[in-house]
C-alpha cells in the first residue's frame, strides 16, 4: 500500500516538473441519471489544456463532486493534446467546422486584432496560442459542441509549406497579405 502511494506521489512530481500547460475549465453543468429511486445528480466539466505554442487538448470529466470532475477532465485533456498548424499569431486560412448542431467559423486576422471570440471558442484559441483571429459561432450554442467544433476546425488547418508545394507556388503567396515580406518593384 505504501509503495503505491509513493509511486503516485513520484508520478505527480514528475508531471509537475514537466511542461507548463494552460488549463481552463470552460463549462460546469449538472447532469442527472434517472434510477428507480429518483434522480441521481452529478457534474460534467469541460476542460481545455494547451501550451500556448500550438498544442491543445480537450477533456470531459463527470463525477458526483465538481473538483473530482475537474481532475478527470484535466487528465483526459492532457492525454488528448494534439498539435495545430498556426501562421505566427493567427491561423493560415479561413475555415468552418461542424460538430453536432454547432458550427464555428474561424478567420485569420492582422496583428493587433486580438481574439474576437466568445465562450468556448475563446478558451480553445487562447490555450492553443492564437493571438489574432476573428470568429463566429453559428448554430447551436451548446458549449461542449462548440468546443469540439473549434478543435475540429483547428485540426483541419493545412500547413502552408505543404499546400504551397502541392500547388507549385511559393509559401509567401499563400500566406495572408499582412505576413508577406514587402518587396520594391521597379515600375
Amino acid at each position: 500500500m505504501a509503495q503505491r502511494e509513493n509511486r503516485n506521489r513520484n508520478r505527480e512530481r514528475e508531471e509537475d516538473k514537466g511542461e507548463e500547460l494552460d488549463e481552463r475549465v470552460v463549462d460546469i453543468s449538472r447532469v442527472a441519471k434517472v434510477i428507480k429511486g429518483g434522480r441521481r445528480f452529478a457534474f460534467r466539466t469541460v476542460v481545455v489544456v494547451g501550451d500556448n505554442r500550438g498544442r491543445v487538448g480537450i477533456g470531459v470529466g463527470k463525477s458526483r463532486a465538481v473538483p473530482e470532475a475537474n481532475r478527470k477532465g484535466t487528465e483526459r485533456a492532457r492525454k488528448n493534446i494534439k498539435p495545430v498548424n498556426l501562421a505566427g499569431t493567427t491561423i493560415p486560412h479561413e475555415i468552418t467546422a461542424h460538430y453536432g448542431g454547432a458550427q464555428v467559423l474561424l478567420k485569420p486576422a492582422s496583428p493587433g486584432t486580438g481574439v474576437i471570440a466568445g465562450g468556448g471558442v475563446r478558451a480553445v484559441l487562447e490555450a492553443v496560442g492564437v493571438r489574432d483571429i476573428l470568429t463566429k459561432s453559428l448554430g447551436s450554442a451548446n458549449v461542449l459542441n462548440v468546443v469540439y467544433a473549434t478543435l475540429k476546425a483547428l485540426n483541419a488547418l493545412k500547413q502552408t509549406d505543404k499546400e504551397a508545394a502541392y500547388r507549385g507556388k511559393e509559401t509567401e503567396e499563400l500566406m495572408p497579405f499582412w505576413t508577406r515580406k514587402k518587396t520594391k518593384t521597379n515600375a
